[in-house]
Protein backbone atom coordinates (compact mmCIF):
# COMPACT_ATOMS: atom_id res chain seq x y z
CA UNK A 1 0.00 0.00 0.00
CA UNK A 2 1.53 2.99 -1.30
CA UNK A 3 1.93 5.82 1.79
CA UNK A 4 0.23 9.23 1.03
CA UNK A 5 2.35 12.35 -0.02
CA UNK A 6 2.57 14.66 2.88
CA UNK A 7 2.14 17.83 0.97
CA UNK A 8 4.35 20.83 0.02
CA UNK A 9 3.86 23.60 2.16
CA UNK A 10 4.05 26.93 0.71
CA UNK A 11 3.18 30.60 0.56
CA UNK A 12 0.59 32.63 -1.29
CA UNK A 13 1.22 36.14 -2.85
CA UNK A 14 -2.61 36.98 -4.28
CA UNK A 15 -3.04 39.97 -6.72
CA UNK A 16 -5.85 42.58 -6.79
CA UNK A 17 -7.91 43.34 -9.80
CA UNK A 18 -11.22 43.79 -8.82
CA UNK A 19 -13.50 41.96 -10.27
CA UNK A 20 -10.89 39.97 -12.04
CA UNK A 21 -9.71 38.78 -8.47
CA UNK A 22 -12.54 35.96 -9.28
CA UNK A 23 -9.84 34.20 -11.28
CA UNK A 24 -7.85 33.87 -8.27
CA UNK A 25 -11.04 31.91 -6.72
CA UNK A 26 -10.57 29.45 -9.29
CA UNK A 27 -7.12 29.16 -8.69
CA UNK A 28 -7.58 28.64 -4.58
CA UNK A 29 -10.32 26.29 -5.15
CA UNK A 30 -8.68 23.99 -7.30
CA UNK A 31 -5.23 24.34 -4.80
CA UNK A 32 -7.70 23.34 -1.70
CA UNK A 33 -9.40 20.60 -3.70
CA UNK A 34 -6.17 19.01 -4.97
CA UNK A 35 -4.24 18.85 -1.39
CA UNK A 36 -1.05 18.89 -2.90
CA UNK A 37 0.01 22.26 -1.15
CA UNK A 38 -0.17 23.04 1.91
CA UNK A 39 -0.83 27.04 2.36
CA UNK A 40 0.91 28.44 5.27
CA UNK A 41 0.46 32.04 4.26
CA UNK A 42 -1.32 34.76 2.31
CA UNK A 43 -0.17 38.26 1.63
CA UNK A 44 -2.92 40.17 -0.69
CA UNK A 45 -4.09 43.08 -1.61
CA UNK A 46 -7.54 44.40 -3.10
CA UNK A 47 -9.33 41.56 -4.37
CA UNK A 48 -5.95 39.67 -3.04
CA UNK A 49 -7.12 40.88 0.75
CA UNK A 50 -10.50 39.39 -0.02
CA UNK A 51 -9.80 36.40 -1.11
CA UNK A 52 -7.17 35.62 1.51
CA UNK A 53 -9.58 36.87 4.50
CA UNK A 54 -12.30 34.26 3.10
CA UNK A 55 -9.70 31.51 2.51
CA UNK A 56 -8.62 31.90 6.20
CA UNK A 57 -11.74 32.28 7.79
CA UNK A 58 -13.08 29.26 6.34
CA UNK A 59 -9.88 27.18 7.02
CA UNK A 60 -10.06 27.95 10.78
CA UNK A 61 -13.86 27.62 10.57
CA UNK A 62 -13.76 23.98 9.55
CA UNK A 63 -10.91 23.03 7.01
CA UNK A 64 -10.78 23.05 2.99
CA UNK A 65 -13.72 22.21 2.07
CA UNK A 66 -15.39 24.98 4.24
CA UNK A 67 -12.58 27.26 2.62
CA UNK A 68 -13.72 26.45 -0.18
CA UNK A 69 -17.17 27.22 0.34
CA UNK A 70 -16.19 30.43 1.97
CA UNK A 71 -14.63 31.71 -0.84
CA UNK A 72 -17.54 31.02 -3.01
CA UNK A 73 -20.22 32.89 -0.47
CA UNK A 74 -17.45 35.66 -0.96
CA UNK A 75 -17.61 35.69 -4.94
CA UNK A 76 -21.66 35.41 -4.92
CA UNK A 77 -21.85 38.20 -2.86
CA UNK A 78 -19.28 40.34 -5.29
CA UNK A 79 -21.71 39.71 -8.08
CA UNK A 80 -24.49 41.04 -6.37
CA UNK A 81 -23.12 44.31 -5.82
CA UNK A 82 -23.63 44.66 -9.84
CA UNK A 83 -21.29 47.21 -10.27
CA UNK A 84 -18.61 49.07 -8.24
CA UNK A 85 -19.29 52.60 -9.53
CA UNK A 86 -22.98 52.97 -8.95
CA UNK A 87 -23.64 53.00 -5.56
CA UNK A 88 -27.12 54.32 -4.75
CA UNK A 89 -30.08 51.75 -3.99
CA UNK A 90 -32.35 53.91 -6.78
CA UNK A 91 -29.60 53.09 -9.72
CA UNK A 92 -29.82 49.33 -9.07
CA UNK A 93 -32.79 48.84 -11.69
CA UNK A 94 -30.98 50.76 -14.43
CA UNK A 95 -27.69 48.68 -14.38
CA UNK A 96 -28.03 46.27 -17.15
CA UNK A 97 -28.86 49.29 -19.82
CA UNK A 98 -26.28 51.85 -18.25
CA UNK A 99 -23.75 48.92 -18.37
CA UNK A 100 -24.74 47.95 -22.07
CA UNK A 101 -24.54 51.95 -23.45
CA UNK A 102 -20.88 51.96 -22.13
CA UNK A 103 -20.02 48.91 -23.60
CA UNK A 104 -21.77 50.53 -26.62
CA UNK A 105 -20.07 53.96 -26.59
CA UNK A 106 -16.54 52.60 -25.72
CA UNK A 107 -16.85 50.16 -28.78
CA UNK A 108 -17.57 53.10 -31.36
CA UNK A 109 -15.46 55.43 -29.79
CA UNK A 110 -12.20 56.21 -29.01
CA UNK A 111 -12.27 57.16 -25.50
CA UNK A 112 -14.18 55.76 -22.50
CA UNK A 113 -17.11 58.04 -21.31
CA UNK A 114 -16.70 56.75 -18.47
CA UNK A 115 -12.64 57.84 -18.12
CA UNK A 116 -13.62 60.65 -18.85
CA UNK A 117 -16.36 61.54 -16.48
CA UNK A 118 -13.49 60.59 -14.12
CA UNK A 119 -11.77 63.59 -14.35
CA UNK A 120 -14.70 65.30 -12.71
CA UNK A 121 -16.33 62.90 -10.45
CA UNK A 122 -15.36 62.10 -7.28
CA UNK A 123 -16.49 59.53 -4.48
CA UNK A 124 -16.96 62.41 -2.11
CA UNK A 125 -19.81 64.39 -3.99
CA UNK A 126 -22.14 61.90 -3.29
CA UNK A 127 -21.76 62.95 0.30
CA UNK A 128 -23.53 61.72 3.12
CA UNK A 129 -25.20 59.02 0.60
CA UNK A 130 -22.09 57.45 -0.28
CA UNK A 131 -21.71 53.96 0.67
CA UNK A 132 -19.04 51.52 0.38
CA UNK A 133 -20.61 48.87 -2.00
CA UNK A 134 -17.97 46.16 -0.28
CA UNK A 135 -19.05 46.81 3.47
CA UNK A 136 -21.64 43.85 3.54
CA UNK A 137 -19.36 41.95 1.58
CA UNK A 138 -16.66 42.27 4.33
CA UNK A 139 -19.19 42.49 7.22
CA UNK A 140 -20.10 39.14 6.61
CA UNK A 141 -16.90 37.64 7.57
CA UNK A 142 -16.26 36.08 10.80
CA UNK A 143 -12.84 38.18 12.45
CA UNK A 144 -12.72 35.80 15.15
CA UNK A 145 -11.39 33.37 12.31
CA UNK A 146 -9.22 35.80 9.87
CA UNK A 147 -7.67 36.97 12.94
CA UNK A 148 -6.84 33.71 14.09
CA UNK A 149 -3.53 32.83 15.38
CA UNK A 150 -3.96 29.47 13.12
CA UNK A 151 -2.37 29.05 10.14
CA UNK A 152 -2.64 30.25 7.13
CA UNK A 153 -0.92 33.34 8.21
CA UNK A 154 -2.63 36.58 6.64
CA UNK A 155 -1.33 39.76 5.62
CA UNK A 156 -3.47 42.79 4.03
CA UNK A 157 -1.78 45.69 1.96
CA UNK A 158 -3.25 49.29 1.74
CA UNK A 159 -1.31 52.34 0.67
CA UNK A 160 -1.27 55.63 3.45
CA UNK A 161 -1.99 58.15 1.04
CA UNK A 162 -0.49 61.04 2.89
CA UNK A 163 2.73 59.27 2.95
CA UNK A 164 2.47 57.04 0.10
CA UNK A 165 3.94 54.18 2.17
CA UNK A 166 2.41 50.89 1.88
CA UNK A 167 1.07 49.30 5.23
CA UNK A 168 0.86 45.77 6.10
CA UNK A 169 -1.65 44.82 8.21
CA UNK A 170 -1.66 41.77 9.99
CA UNK A 171 -3.29 39.77 13.28
CA UNK A 172 -5.89 41.26 15.32
CA UNK A 173 -5.10 44.23 13.20
CA UNK A 174 -6.86 42.87 9.93
CA UNK A 175 -10.36 44.52 10.65
CA UNK A 176 -13.18 45.48 8.47
CA UNK A 177 -11.20 48.53 7.63
CA UNK A 178 -8.08 46.97 6.94
CA UNK A 179 -9.78 45.15 3.81
CA UNK A 180 -11.80 48.11 2.69
CA UNK A 181 -8.71 50.01 2.50
CA UNK A 182 -6.84 47.64 0.69
CA UNK A 183 -9.43 47.38 -2.00
CA UNK A 184 -10.27 51.41 -2.01
CA UNK A 185 -9.58 52.47 -5.30
CA UNK A 186 -9.23 56.03 -5.09
CA UNK A 187 -11.72 57.30 -8.24
CA UNK A 188 -14.26 54.87 -6.76
CA UNK A 189 -14.25 54.66 -3.88
CA UNK A 190 -13.84 57.14 -0.41
CA UNK A 191 -10.52 57.03 1.38
CA UNK A 192 -10.77 54.52 4.41
CA UNK A 193 -9.59 56.16 8.06
CA UNK A 194 -7.51 53.73 10.37
CA UNK A 195 -5.86 55.35 13.47
CA UNK A 196 -6.13 58.89 11.76
CA UNK A 197 -4.12 57.64 8.50
CA UNK A 198 -6.56 57.42 5.54
CA UNK A 199 -5.85 54.58 3.17
CA UNK A 200 -6.03 53.81 -0.80
CA UNK A 201 -5.87 50.60 -2.70
CA UNK A 202 -2.36 48.14 -1.58
CA UNK A 203 -1.81 47.92 -5.45
CA UNK A 204 -0.20 50.82 -5.74
CA UNK A 205 2.63 50.17 -3.35
CA UNK A 206 2.38 46.32 -3.06
CA UNK A 207 0.39 44.48 -5.37
CA UNK A 208 0.76 42.31 -3.65
CA UNK A 209 3.72 43.16 -0.86
CA UNK A 210 6.17 39.80 -0.53
CA UNK A 211 8.64 40.85 2.13
CA UNK A 212 5.83 39.54 4.88
CA UNK A 213 6.49 35.92 3.56
CA UNK A 214 10.12 36.12 3.77
CA UNK A 215 9.92 35.56 7.74
CA UNK A 216 12.08 32.53 8.25
CA UNK A 217 9.24 30.68 9.88
CA UNK A 218 7.29 30.56 6.54
CA UNK A 219 7.95 28.35 4.07
CA UNK A 220 10.44 29.42 1.10
CA UNK A 221 7.86 28.73 -1.86
CA UNK A 222 6.42 31.42 -2.72
CA UNK A 223 3.60 30.69 -5.40
CA UNK A 224 2.27 34.51 -6.99
CA UNK A 225 -1.53 34.47 -8.22
CA UNK A 226 -1.17 37.42 -11.29
CA UNK A 227 -4.17 39.09 -12.33
CA UNK A 228 -2.72 41.60 -14.11
CA UNK A 229 -1.15 40.92 -17.31
CA UNK A 230 2.60 41.34 -17.20
CA UNK A 231 3.00 41.42 -20.94
CA UNK A 232 0.79 42.43 -23.77
CA UNK A 233 1.82 42.08 -27.31
CA UNK A 234 -0.29 44.57 -29.03
CA UNK A 235 1.13 48.44 -28.53
CA UNK A 236 -1.84 50.55 -27.08
CA UNK A 237 -2.75 53.22 -29.76
CA UNK A 238 -6.34 54.76 -28.28
CA UNK A 239 -6.34 56.82 -25.44
CA UNK A 240 -8.69 54.13 -23.75
CA UNK A 241 -5.79 51.31 -24.13
CA UNK A 242 -3.03 54.02 -23.27
CA UNK A 243 -4.89 54.84 -20.21
CA UNK A 244 -5.57 50.61 -19.19
CA UNK A 245 -1.93 49.68 -19.93
CA UNK A 246 -0.47 52.64 -17.81
CA UNK A 247 -2.49 51.17 -14.71
CA UNK A 248 -1.27 47.39 -15.39
CA UNK A 249 1.61 48.51 -15.95
CA UNK A 250 1.79 51.33 -12.13
CA UNK A 251 -0.01 48.39 -10.37
CA UNK A 252 2.85 45.50 -11.23
CA UNK A 253 5.53 48.00 -10.92
CA UNK A 254 6.43 47.08 -7.04
CA UNK A 255 5.68 43.55 -7.43
CA UNK A 256 8.31 43.55 -10.30
CA UNK A 257 10.50 45.79 -8.24
CA UNK A 258 10.21 42.91 -5.31
CA UNK A 259 11.55 40.15 -7.60
CA UNK A 260 14.50 42.17 -8.65
CA UNK A 261 15.44 41.86 -4.87
CA UNK A 262 14.67 38.31 -4.49
CA UNK A 263 16.67 37.67 -7.85
CA UNK A 264 19.51 39.73 -6.54
CA UNK A 265 19.60 38.19 -2.92
CA UNK A 266 19.20 34.57 -4.52
CA UNK A 267 22.59 35.20 -6.43
CA UNK A 268 24.37 36.46 -3.47
CA UNK A 269 23.25 33.10 -2.13
CA UNK A 270 24.69 31.63 -4.93
CA UNK A 271 27.60 33.03 -4.92
CA UNK A 272 28.10 32.15 -1.26
CA UNK A 273 28.30 35.90 -0.51
CA UNK A 274 25.64 35.73 1.54
CA UNK A 275 24.48 32.80 4.03
CA UNK A 276 21.49 31.40 3.75
CA UNK A 277 21.07 31.84 7.61
CA UNK A 278 21.53 35.72 6.80
CA UNK A 279 19.08 35.87 4.16
CA UNK A 280 15.94 34.08 2.68
CA UNK A 281 17.02 31.80 -0.31
CA UNK A 282 13.00 32.38 -1.73
CA UNK A 283 12.24 30.03 -4.58
CA UNK A 284 8.67 32.26 -6.74
CA UNK A 285 6.61 30.04 -8.76
CA UNK A 286 3.75 31.80 -10.62
CA UNK A 287 -0.44 31.43 -11.85
CA UNK A 288 -1.74 33.16 -14.66
CA UNK A 289 -3.29 33.46 -17.46
CA UNK A 290 -2.46 36.17 -19.43
CA UNK A 291 -3.78 35.53 -22.24
CA UNK A 292 -7.59 35.56 -20.64
CA UNK A 293 -6.35 39.03 -19.30
CA UNK A 294 -5.19 40.11 -22.32
CA UNK A 295 -8.98 39.53 -24.36
CA UNK A 296 -10.91 41.71 -21.11
CA UNK A 297 -10.98 44.97 -20.72
CA UNK A 298 -9.74 47.40 -17.43
CA UNK A 299 -13.79 48.66 -17.30
CA UNK A 300 -14.72 44.66 -16.20
CA UNK A 301 -13.06 44.85 -13.14
CA UNK A 302 -15.64 47.53 -11.87
CA UNK A 303 -18.50 45.52 -13.38
CA UNK A 304 -18.68 41.84 -11.60
CA UNK A 305 -21.54 40.35 -13.37
CA UNK A 306 -22.09 36.47 -12.72
CA UNK A 307 -20.99 35.56 -16.05
CA UNK A 308 -17.74 37.33 -15.70
CA UNK A 309 -17.10 35.67 -12.61
CA UNK A 310 -18.12 32.15 -13.56
CA UNK A 311 -15.74 32.77 -16.90
CA UNK A 312 -12.63 33.79 -14.76
CA UNK A 313 -13.49 31.35 -11.75
CA UNK A 314 -13.45 28.42 -14.82
CA UNK A 315 -10.15 30.16 -16.02
CA UNK A 316 -8.47 30.12 -12.76
CA UNK A 317 -8.67 26.47 -11.85
CA UNK A 318 -7.73 25.71 -15.22
CA UNK A 319 -4.53 27.62 -14.77
CA UNK A 320 -4.14 25.96 -11.68
CA UNK A 321 -4.63 22.58 -12.91
CA UNK A 322 -1.47 23.24 -15.39
CA UNK A 323 0.72 24.21 -12.97
CA UNK A 324 -0.10 21.41 -10.62
CA UNK A 325 0.74 19.34 -13.48
CA UNK A 326 3.74 21.14 -14.81
CA UNK A 327 5.20 22.90 -11.66
CA UNK A 328 3.68 21.45 -8.54
CA UNK A 329 6.43 18.37 -8.11
CA UNK A 330 9.12 21.38 -8.08
CA UNK A 331 7.59 22.99 -5.30
CA UNK A 332 9.85 22.61 -2.32
CA UNK A 333 13.18 21.94 -4.59
CA UNK A 334 13.61 24.73 -7.07
CA UNK A 335 12.04 27.90 -8.63
CA UNK A 336 9.50 27.20 -11.59
CA UNK A 337 9.81 31.06 -12.23
CA UNK A 338 13.08 32.01 -14.25
CA UNK A 339 13.49 35.99 -12.82
CA UNK A 340 16.38 37.07 -15.03
CA UNK A 341 14.14 35.94 -17.89
CA UNK A 342 11.27 37.62 -16.84
CA UNK A 343 13.10 41.03 -15.52
CA UNK A 344 14.69 41.11 -18.66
Amino acid sequence: MSRPVKPRRISLALQGGGAHGAFTWGVLDRLLEDGMLEIAAVSGTSAGALNGAALKAGMVAGGTEAARKRLRRLWEQVGDIGDFRYLLPWFQPFLPFARMVQEATEALLPFSPASVAGQFYSPYAWGAQWRNPLLPVIEDFDFTHVCAADEPALFVGATNVRTGRVKVFAGQDITRDAILASACLPSVFQAVEIDGEAYWDGGFTGNPSLWPLYDQALPDDIVIVQVNPLRRDVVPQTPLEIENRVNEISFNASLLSELRAVAFVRRLIAEGRVGRDQMKDVRIHMIADDGLMNDLSASSKLQPSGALIERLFTAGRAAAERFLKDCGGKVGSAPTVDLQDLLG
